[in-house]
């Protein structure tokens, strides 16, 4: 067994520059993000040069934070990890070149990750973080659900050996769920990311005045053969997957969108940004408050039933994969496991199940880099290193 089982880790798969310390996957010493929210909030999305240029900028100075708020040098880690794909690939070269100067320069070992298996991780870590020790963290297999601003997948994530495997079992086939919040919130006037919006939001309003509804989705001919049509990681054709696990978002999209043109909310929404983004007479940072008071009951509405409906279809999709699979286990990760509606009902149907389920705590549900050491640290016993010749993968598949 190694010696002081420290893995500093490094994030930078997208907008969010990270970097922790972990021990043996299980005790955080450290965790630092360095969010760049402000710079991509003006532009309703994350623009991929500005963000490589902001990991540039905030890489060394985040790695140095974590290393001082664990109280530990450079020479008493074991090992460095970091994000190889998927993501962005200008911002995950920031990362990987770091780490991989760090690790030559200071004789250790480089171990990579696939961000979506830190994810799930995530939730790991929390389990193993218990005061009581849960041993079930790392023996019993679950279903994992990742769903954030750039993934939708679901995972049966299986222990052996002291590590994980993996077999994909449904994802979405165009927009993430994550995404779909996002998009929603700028068409209506509000702020990026948006899910945090749109979940704050949706408590004023009503969940079914709007009768949002997914249709079944039905393999296609002519798509048989093909992956799907995303722009998150690369993974199996379709007719790979059974068609009742598959998501998509691109719908219930474009009903919001033509929710707001047939009730002529559009001038509304323009309103909404100009008063809270935009204006002279804007706030400096706006709040949920200014929010509200810029919005009328039936956009409320309008948030309150599109948020039903999107965790209402993960929440089928995601218990009817489990049924099928016979798993009493649910892991719940990425971004938008954050969401207070999607935590209450996924709760509720485990215990009217009588299944378990999981989420990361808030904080390591957004993008950081303690899952991805935790993630690294069953490859670090099993002696699973990085090639010098390491690279961004920015479609990079997790599992078969």
């Amino acid at each position: 067994m190694p010696g002081s089982g420290l893995i500093l880790a490094i994030e930078s798969s997208c907008d969010e520059t990270a970097a922790a310390v972990v021990e043996r996957g299980a005790r955080t010493l450290s965790s630092v993000v360095a969010s760049q929210i402000a710079t991509h909030a003006r532009y309703g999305g994350v623009v991929p040069e500005l963000a490589s240029r902001e990991h540039l900028r905030a890489v060394v100075p985040v790695v140095r934070a974590a290393l001082a708020q664990a109280c530990v040098s450079l020479g008493d880690l074991d090992a460095i990890a970091v994000t190889s794909g998927p993501g962005l690939a200008g911002a995950l070269l920031v990362g990987i070149t770091y780490a991989k100067a760090l690790a030559f320069a200071n004789s250790l070992p480089l171990i990579a990750v696939n961000h979506l298996e830190g994810h799930i991780h995530a939730v790991l870590l929390n389990e193993r973080s218990l005061p009581d020790g849960n041993t079930s963290a790392d023996t019993e297999p679950a279903l994992a659900l990742v769903v954030s601003g750039g993934h939708t997948h679901l995972y049966l994530a299986t222990p052996a050996d002291g590590n994980w495997h993996y077999s994909l079992i449904g994802r979405t086939l165009d927009d993430a769920a994550g995404e779909a919040f996002d998009k929603v919130a700028k068409l209506l006037g509000l702020g990026y990311p948006g899910g945090p919006w749109i979940d704050n939001l949706a408590l004023h309003g009503n969940p079914k005045a709007v009768p949002f509804a997914f249709s079944q989705i039905k393999t296609k001919l002519h798509l048989a053969g093909a992956a799907p049509r995303t722009k998150a990681a690369k993974t199996a054709p379709i007719a790979d997957l059974d068609p009742h696990f598959l998501f998509s978002f691109s719908g219930i999209k474009t009903a919001a969108l033509r929710y707001v043109e047939l009730h002529n909310l559009r001038p509304e929404a323009e309103s909404r940004r100009e008063a809270l983004f935009t204006g002279i007479d804007a706030p400096a940072r706006p709040t949920i408050e200014n929010a509200l008071a810029q919005c009328e009951p039936q956009t409320l509405d309008l948030i309150a039933s599109f948020q039903h409906a999107v965790v209402g279809d993960l929440l089928k999709k995601t218990f009817a994969a489990a049924g099928s699979l016979g798993v009493r286990r649910i892991l719940v990760t990425g971004g938008v496991a954050a969401n207070r509606e999607l935590r209450t009902r996924f709760s509720a149907e485990a215990g009217r199940r009588n299944v378990s389920v999981s989420f990361p705590t808030l904080a390591l549900s957004t993008d950081n880099a303690a899952m991805i050491a935790a993630a690294a640290w069953p490859r670090y016993v099993a002696k699973e290193f990085a090639p010098a010749s390491l690279s961004a993968n920015p479609s990079l598949a997790l599992g078969h």
